[in-house]
């Protein structure tokens, strides 16, 4: 038997009945991801495997620098060829990373190779096989979305940016997914530094059109942003936080707007004025959220670019990031209640990285529900270094015992790769493999439209009718048996 088999993961005949009856072939909406605009636009061609596969991955990096890869064979100026011949010698290792697993859904699911194992044996038969494969319209950027099934593509977007991609494909006519910017303000908060933050200043005022000499400007220009955002079909903001911002006072002499001012003149904030500025824009974002019926994304927990040698090398996002571990309990409440008490806390997905945080965040989304918006805050699913068949299982169990799995608005694929989509299918089985256990075990009903129907609410129809998209508010779709299949 292949490796990628139709019941890969699918340890019992409920489980795979759950899979290949209701999930199999569901549509993608794939809420967040790192994917380029300008790539989808153009309907960018793909050079070689390792084009497609390699650059940027920094999953893929990490691995090959701990199997003792030297950097020129990974970011460096190594061929191409060279390149993937190094990565086809680590995979092997990876047995029990879900690099493994995800390599080889990917070759099987993009390009039909589901009779190989990629190791240094077969490095040069998958790269002549891919190759011969990269040329035709199925896999250009556009024709991977189309086979995949992706119904919306979110991509990460900072309020400056033009998003003069996502109008051309907005204006682009036939068949595809929808795909939508995500307002992500990171830079807005980075106020530790003034130089870079007097830098930010001026591109926020010359996209906005505005002066900025104050926080109130500031504010107001990331309003206009935000407006133009929504004007462009999106509808979902996005923070990166190392921590919930959340200060209870002034955080140190002077409030945020002098705090915000001096730093204008090049004085650097103290960390409890850094914390309560970032507080204030943070708040005013959520906000901006709830005026719009947005929704807001919460990744809390990276600590960041550890690595000051490699950082001085490659710059950020290179594969020299960890789990953090700053407190979260108090500061997340704070936030979340100060938005509630005054009825203008918008919906929200919290993502947290460190997995002792699991039960907390899971029982801190219970407390802001409603009662008005059916799973109005979000225990967001496995996220980075949690993204593992143990860490999605794991995410499922705290979300069940302290919240409602059935609510939950799915997976995510998080990536910068295009052949990532498959992540969806491997959640998609690691769930319908913990319900099928449980199913066989007795701890909940064999019935299979029942469980089915859970199943297909958390890969898909979840996410259409929470999300708001342009075009799907407020619309109910049923999956057919034919649409379950593919």
């Amino acid at each position: 038997m292949n490796f990628i088999h139709a019941d890969f993961l699918l340890e019992t005949p409920e489980a795979r009945t759950l899979y290949h009856d209701y999930a199999e072939g569901l549509p993608i909406i794939d809420y967040h991801c790192h994917l380029s605009p300008e790539a989808i636009a153009a309907d960018r061609r793909f050079r070689s495997l390792t084009e497609i596969w390699l650059a940027g991955d920094h999953y893929k990096w990490r691995a090959m620098r701990t199997c003792g890869v030297d950097e020129r064979f990974i970011t460096g100026n190594a061929s191409d060829r060279e390149k993937f011949d190094r990565w086809a010698a680590t995979v092997p290792r990876t047995l029990r990373n879900p690099l493994y697993h995800w390599t080889h859904l990917e070759l099987a699911r993009v390009f039909g190779i589901d009779d190989t194992l990629l190791s240094s044996a077969t490095a040069g038969v998958v790269w002549e096989r891919c190759g011969a494969l990269l040329g035709m319209p199925q896999l250009s950027a556009c024709g991977i979305l189309r086979s995949m099934n992706v119904e919306v593509l979110c991509t990460v977007d900072d309020p400056v940016d033009s998003l003069e991609f996502h109008a051309r494909i907005r204006d682009e006519e036939g068949p595809g997914p929808r795909v939508l910017p995500t307002f992500r303000a990171d830079r807005a908060m980075a106020v530790e530094h003034p130089p870079a933050l007097q830098s930010y200043c001026g591109m926020l005022a010359e996209s906005s059109g505005t002066e900025i000499r104050s926080l109130a400007d500031f504010i107001g220009a990331l309003r206009l942003r935000h407006e133009y955002f929504h004007s462009m079909g999106c509808r979902i903001s996005d923070h990166g936080l190392d921590a919930v911002y959340a200060a209870e006072g002034p955080g140190g002499a002077a409030g945020p707007e002098a705090v915000f001012r001096n730093i204008l003149r090049g004085v650097a904030p103290s960390a409890g004025e850094a914390v309560a500025l970032r507080s204030a824009i943070l708040r005013e974002l959520a906000l901006m959220d709830d005026e719009q019926g947005w929704a807001q994304q919460i990744h809390v927990g990276a600590l960041r670019n550890v690595r000051s040698a490699m950082m001085r090398l490659r710059g950020p996002d290179a594969g020299c990031d960890a789990i953090g571990d700053a407190p979260l309990a108090s500061s997340l409440a704070r936030f979340l209640d100060s938005l509630d008490r005054e009825g203008r806390l918008p919906r929200t997905i919290l993502f947290n990285l460190n997995p002792r945080d699991n039960e907390l965040v899971a029982a801190m989304a219970g407390c802001f529900q409603d009662g008005l918006t059916a799973g109005k805050i979000q225990y967001g699913p496995a996220w980075w270094f949690l993204d593992t068949e143990g860490g999605m299982t794991r995410q499922i169990d705290a979300l069940s015992w302290l919240g409602i799995l059935g609510e939950f608005v799915g997976m995510v694929t998080d990536s910068r790769s295009f052949l990532s989509f498959p992540r969806h299918e491997y959640f998609r089985r690691v769930l319908c493999n913990v319900l099928g256990r449980d199913m066989a075990r007795g701890a909940i009903p064999p019935d299979a439209a029942l469980v089915g129907g859970l199943v297909q609410d958390v890969c898909y129809r979840n996410a259409r009718r929470w999300f708001r998209f342009p075009g799907t508010e407020h619309v109910s779709h049923t999956v057919t048996t034919d649409e379950a299949h593919g």
